[in-house]
C-alpha cells in the first residue's frame, strides 16, 4: 500500500533512523499494519550485540511508533511538509515477549485510541511470524515546527 517513497512523505526520519519499510494495511482514523526488515546490516548491530545481534528494545518502540506516526499523519491528512512533527511523549504498559535478531520481518500495528488536542493515543504491537515481540499503549503529540 504505502512504499518507503511515500513512507518518507510521511515521516521525517531518514536512514539509519526509518524503521518502517513497507506500509500493507492503513485504515485512516483506525489503524495501520506496517513492517521493517531487519537485517545484519543495522548499523547498531556492530555493538548490541557483536556476537550475539540483538535488535534494542527502544528501537522496536521507535519502530512501533513510527508507524504510529504514519497512521496519525493519514488521519490528519498532514504531513511534515505541512510544518507539523509528531513528538513520541510517552508509552504504558510497555513489554518485550521476545528478542528481534538479523533475517527476523517485524510487524508493526497501531490503532488509534484516542485524540484529544492534539496528543493522540495508540494501542501497538510488534511480531514475527505472528509471535509478539513487544506490546505497549504510548502517546504522540502533533506540534507546529
Amino acid at each position: 500500500m504505502m512504499d518507503v517513497n511515500e513512507i518518507r512523505k510521511y515521516l521525517p526520519h531518514r536512514y539509519p533512523f526509518l524503521l518502517v519499510d513497507r506500509v500493507v494495511e492503513l485504515n485512516p482514523g483506525e489503524s495501520i499494519v506496517a513492517y521493517k526488515n531487519v537485517t545484519v546490516n543495522e548499523p547498531f548491530f556492530n555493538g548490541h550485540f557483536p556476537d550475539h545481534p540483538v535488535m534494542p528494545g527502544v528501537l522496536i518502540v521507535e519502530a512501533m511508533a513510527q508507524a504510529a506516526g504514519i497512521l496519525g499523519f493519514k488521519t490528519m491528512d498532514k504531513t511534515p511538509q505541512d510544518g507539523s512533527i509528531y513528538y513520541f511523549v510517552g508509552a504504558d504498559n510497555l513489554r518485550f515477549k521476545r528478542p528481534v535478531v538479523p533475517g527476523d520481518r517485524l510487524q508493526l500495528e497501531a490503532s488509534v485510541l484516542s485524540e484529544k488536542r492534539g496528543i493522540w493515543k495508540f494501542q501497538v504491537k510488534a511480531t514475527v511470524e505472528g509471535d509478539t515481540v513487544s506490546s505497549a499503549t504510548i502517546l504522540c503529540a502533533d506540534r507546529k515546527v
